[in-house]
């Protein structure tokens, strides 16, 4: 049990997460940013005018920035165990013979394919930082002057909130040009997102998820 919490803790402090304030992460040093996520769409299957499109779209996006943005791109290798056991559920109760045959060879035909080939779930997300150097001498008194843990949106300068909104409003404004949704995480999508990332794919449900983050990040090796 000691030496769980030690991992707890060590691992906890390499996170540099501090909080999640509406729908930004607060990071040490008075540091802070969102996060956009974007559904995917399958390029190949676009046809030439619409490829050209996108790329014109993503060329007058990197033109617009003013400030620097993350690309983020997460792949996620896909469990369709439960989908193989609903398949097979439905094998027993359907009566028509043809049909159910239908479904098994449906089912051999899935299980050949994950066995075969790594099934990969593609996520993409956009993400906007914040450093309090960028409210000059004033942002980074007011850092400084924060307790180092502190918990909460005081410890980030004044304005780093609608710093951070405006510069989100910019990216999905040229985002509506590639015919994508987008949206920014918030809060409850911001902790499911980093559970699932430190803790190996597990997940958290909202009403799992503790007002206070002190442990819902990392869960230091042990089933949440």
């Amino acid at each position: 049990m000691n030496t769980a919490q030690k991992i707890h803790a060590s691992t906890q402090k390499f996170t540099e997460i501090v909080d999640f304030v509406d729908n930004m992460v607060v990071l040490e040093g008075g540091s802070a940013c969102l996060i956009i996520e974007i559904t995917a769409s399958n390029f190949a299957l676009l046809s030439k005018r619409e490829q050209d499109s996108r790329i014109f779209s993503y060329a007058s996006l990197l033109n617009s920035l003013s400030f620097p943005i993350q690309i983020l791109i997460r792949n996620k290798r896909i469990d369709i165990t439960s989908y193989l056991k609903d398949l097979d559920e439905a094998i027993k109760v359907t009566k028509n013979e043809q049909l159910q045959a239908y479904i098994g060879y449906y089912r051999d035909f899935v299980q050949e394919m994950v066995t075969v080939n790594v099934v990969l779930n593609k996520s993409f997300y956009i993400v906007i930082p914040f450093s309090a150097l960028e409210m000059g001498i004033a942002g980074s008194k007011a850092t400084q002057a924060s307790p180092k843990n502190k918990s909460q949106q005081g410890s980030l300068p004044e304005g780093a909130a609608k710093n951070l909104q405006s510069k989100a409003d910019s990216v999905l404004s040229q985002l509506q040009k590639f015919a994508v949704s987008a949206r920014v995480l918030e809060r409850e999508d911001l902790v499911k997102l980093f559970y699932d990332i430190y803790n190996n794919g597990q997940t958290i449900e909202v009403e799992q998820i503790d007002p206070s983050v002190g442990a819902a990040i990392v869960t230091g090796g042990t089933k949440a």
